[in-house]
């Protein structure tokens, strides 16, 4: 099995100095040839000092990027850090728009914005067959829902992965990138041509049980669910879970998520924090009458590592951009697997950070591992044979 393909460019700063590291960051990604760089900004920087550097990039680079609930890059799980990817013109051609008011959502402008991105793309690239999106959203927007649904029925076939912005474990203000300024209240959307081979994905590690509870009362448009099985939401679920309330925490919904379960599909809606009257704030949608059951998780490493090796096909290891759910993360750390799973993200190249959601075509998820995986121009009829594709 070769390493990974090499088609993206990687580069990461450790330094506090927000200006030092991005200079640090553009160095190594030499941008001069690329036609987009992803940037995913850990807690602590300085915005304006790396808008600054930003703004000397040319012209024909295109950038987008937020801030996060933590970073991966070289050497897995990374914290306060500036992580970046770069892809090169030789091999991609970029659109890049944006939703700049999340909480005034108008989706025909959203549907107007992709349909525009893409139709400009197939002009241009009519050579390059294959397509896929890249979304990143404000995390505390509440919108990610209606955003992603809308931008999956322009996009039509073409895949849609992205992230929700993060902001550590403070829930306070994400940001993310539009025209090189960080901006709350919104969303950037780039859509890729390209002839390598590039293959959507999407996996969790949990296992939905029996223990089922009803949502009795809930506040949709703020996620909350005010009442489970017609009790109080919190106590109702830590009872459940055979816990005191007092002692629900982040740790504690990570370990607990629940799920949706529609035919064989599961989809997991993660808890955010219990508020102080004892109603759950949730990361996505949802609503009354929705059943809901309590999952467990499998080995977080080991299906992990089999998953992330099972996107190598034809002796071809691919180049991986990934969202990461912040839960995730808090699972590894509680289990004291985290340098583990490091190792694991490490080994197999992946690039990317962790989210407060996560999307997949026409769903908003949690407690989930989505991306992209990026294979040279020439293995598409070997991967074919191994079921790896668009």
């Amino acid at each position: 099995m070769t390493g990974p393909a090499g088609i993206m460019r990687r580069a990461q700063s450790g330094n506090p100095d927000s200006a030092a590291a991005s200079a640090e960051v553009l160095a190594a990604l030499a941008p001069d040839d690329l036609a987009l760089i992803v940037l995913f900004v850990g807690e602590g920087h300085d915005l304006t000092a790396i808008e600054r550097a930003l703004a000397s990039l040319p012209a024909s680079v295109q950038v987008m990027g937020c801030t996060t609930a933590g970073e991966i890059g070289r050497g897995g799980y990374l914290d306060h850090s500036l992580t970046a990817l770069g892809l090169p013109r030789a091999l991609f051609r970029v659109a890049v728009g944006a939703v700049t008011d999340l909480a005034g959502f108008d989706p025909e402008q959203a549907r107007a914005m992709a349909f525009e991105l893409r139709a400009g793309l197939t002009f241009s690239t009519a050579d390059w067959a294959n397509e896929v999106a890249f979304l990143l959203s404000d995390g505390l927007s509440l919108m990610e829902d209606q955003l992603v649904w809308t931008l999956s029925e322009a996009l039509g076939q073409s895949p849609l992965v992205g992230g929700s912005a993060g902001d550590g474990l403070r829930f306070g203000q994400t940001f993310v990138l539009v025209d090189r300024r960080f901006r709350s209240n919104a969303a950037t959307l780039a859509v890729l041509r390209t002839p390598c081979t590039v293959t959507a994905f999407r996996f969790d590690h949990l296992e939905p049980t029996e223990k089922r509870m009803v949502v009795t009362d809930a506040d949709p448009a703020q996620r909350l669910v005010l009442e489970i099985n017609g009790m109080p939401a919190g106590p109702e679920y830590a009872r459940i879970l055979g816990k005191d309330p007092a002692q629900l925490s982040p740790f504690t919904f990570a370990a607990n998520p629940v799920v949706s379960k529609i035919g064989d599909t599961h989809h997991v809606l993660a808890i955010q924090r219990v508020e102080p009257d004892g109603t759950l704030r949730f990361f996505s949608a949802i609503e009354r009458g929705l059943v809901l059951r309590l999952a467990q998780g499998t080995d977080l490493v080991a299906h992990l590592d089999r998953a992330l090796a099972g996107l190598a096909a034809g002796g071809v290891a691919p180049d991986i951009l990934a969202c990461d759910c912040i839960l995730r993360r808090l699972e590894a750390e509680n289990s004291q697997t985290a340098r583990a799973v490091s190792e694991v993200l490490d080994r197999h190249g992946v690039t990317g950070f962790n989210t407060y959601g996560e999307q997949f075509n026409m769903v908003h998820v949690n407690q989930t591992f989505t991306g992209l995986a990026f294979y040279p121009p020439d293995s598409g009829d070997d991967l074919a044979a191994y079921g790896v594709g668009p």
